[in-house]
């Protein structure tokens, strides 16, 4: 079974062309042939543009599942967690958590993220960190139970 994924990254300065974006690339390698790519976009710091992209995402059931990263933070530009929230039908915050401890083994500061997971019609909508090796760290976490979730949402299998 093949699901379709968009990948957001929120960066004013990858968006800005300061700098490369290096979280896309590792999404990808570690998606590997399991998922088929819908959508890549990086984005600045902008909470109203990531809910328009969300919504539109998720309503319009392009994606199955919509990666982002960036903007997890505490700095005052960092608004994925409430842009998200904003949107969602209903958290899955068992998803978030799990990061938050497989990150917070290899670095202490994982404690001060405020990423989310959670669903908005039948779209799974995931969080991550905005550091290329916390994206890989994530996914390797998450990548295993994403299937089974999608199936989930999607009526293929019975819940129990």
């Amino acid at each position: 079974m093949s699901y379709r994924v968009a990948l957001i990254v929120l960066s004013d300065r990858a968006a800005s062309g300061e700098r490369p974006d290096a979280c896309i690339p590792v999404m990808k390698e570690r998606l590997g042939g399991v998922y088929s790519i819908a959508r890549e976009s990086v984005i600045p710091d902008d909470p109203a543009a990531l809910q328009a992209e969300l919504i539109e995402l998720a309503d319009s059931h392009e994606a199955d599942l919509v990666l982002t990263s960036g903007g997890t933070g505490l700095s005052p530009r960092d608004r994925t967690p409430q842009a998200t929230a904003a949107i969602l039908d209903y958290e899955v915050p068992g998803i978030a958590e799990a990061i938050r401890m497989v990150s917070f083994a290899n670095v202490k500061t994982a404690m001060l993220s405020r990423a989310l997971a959670g669903v908005r019609h039948r779209t799974l909508i995931v969080n991550l960190p905005g550091s290329p090796r916390a994206v890989g760290e994530a996914l390797d976490i998450v990548l295993p139970v994403l299937p089974h979730a999608l199936e989930l949402l999607n009526d293929r299998i019975a819940d129990g």
